[in-house]
């Protein structure tokens, strides 16, 4: 009789969920990098009446503000109308301002490859080398707190009025961020597994290569995301210190001359510019790190 219940409880374990619940099961069960729900959700069936529910509000908001800057008469030169920031877009001074666009990605991409190149290499040394994490840690902590942006006239004053002092800049904010969150991301690996490799004679390089860097993957795709934002802030930033070409340069000529709409149209690029950084390194982060699935 036990025996009898015993093979009926197996096989009913043994049956698979029905289909309008597996995929429920799975997504309970299923983790990932971190990121606001209404960004990583899918374009499909809920999805898709939040997508247009997104697309409502932002038309929404675009025309309310339309509606009411124009019913009290804003001055353009205070605040702009949406219309008046989208006329700038097909206008002929948008060249000028994808010319020096292009200066602000030269500044980012080079200095952001430096400085994250420099942080991976130093997360991985403190982390194999405890001694040398006690002696850099001041001199990273004294980067972290210190605002590069009150850097830039001194590194101007010894390199020039160029893509030097900027470029410095942007590695030197975007590097210790990649830093911190790669060594935090090899120190949360499983000691456990690394016992086990070790047992089964793995040297220290493969044990880094194909333990730590792996399983901290989620956290150094992390750290790339936070540099590229903070170097992007801090080549705009440099670019409105000092210097006649750069998107920050725009924004302080159009500040100062009182065209607000081409200011705008500046600002919104930039942030247009961040959110596809974010969703840049949240799909390469999707694409590294699938093994959390």
């Amino acid at each position: 009789m036990q025996s009898s219940t015993k093979s009926t409880t197996s096989r009913r374990s043994n049956r698979r969920l029905p289909k309008r619940y597996e995929g429920r099961h799975e997504s309970q069960n299923s983790a990932g990098i971190a990121a606001p729900t209404g960004l990583a959700n899918g374009v499909g069936g809920q999805g898709a009446r939040e997508v247009g529910a997104i697309i409502a509000i932002a038309i929404l908001v675009i025309g309310g503000g339309e509606l009411l800057l124009r019913l009290m008469a804003v001055p353009q030169f205070i605040l702009p109308t949406p219309s008046a920031i989208a006329v700038v877009f097909p206008s002929p001074e948008m060249a000028t301002i994808a010319e020096h666009y292009a200066y602000t990605l030269i500044e980012l991409v080079a200095g952001y490859a430096v400085g994250a190149s420099m942080g991976l290499i130093l997360a991985g040394v403190i982390t194999q080398f405890p001694f040398v994490e006690k002696v850099i840690t001041p001199y990273v902590l004294l980067l972290v707190t210190t605002p590069m942006l009150a850097l830039v006239p001194l590194l101007i004053l010894n390199f020039g009025f160029g893509f030097t002092p900027r470029i410095i800049a942007v590695a030197l904010a975007s590097g210790p961020m990649v830093m911190i969150n790669a060594a935090t991301g090899f120190r949360r690996v499983d000691t456990m597994k690394v016992a086990l490799a070790r047992s089964c004679g793995a040297s220290t390089l493969q044990i880094f290569t194909k333990i730590r860097i792996p399983m901290a993957m989620p956290m150094v795709i992390v750290g790339l995301m936070i540099g590229a934002i903070f170097g992007m802030i801090t080549a705009v930033g440099a670019e409105m210190s000092g210097g006649g070409f750069g998107l920050g340069s725009r924004l302080t000529t159009y500040s100062s001359t009182l065209r607000v709409p081409e200011f705008f149209a500046c600002i919104l690029i930039l942030a247009v510019t961040g959110i596809t950084i974010y969703a840049f390194f949240f799909w390469l982060g999707k694409k590294l790190a699938s093994w959390e699935s």
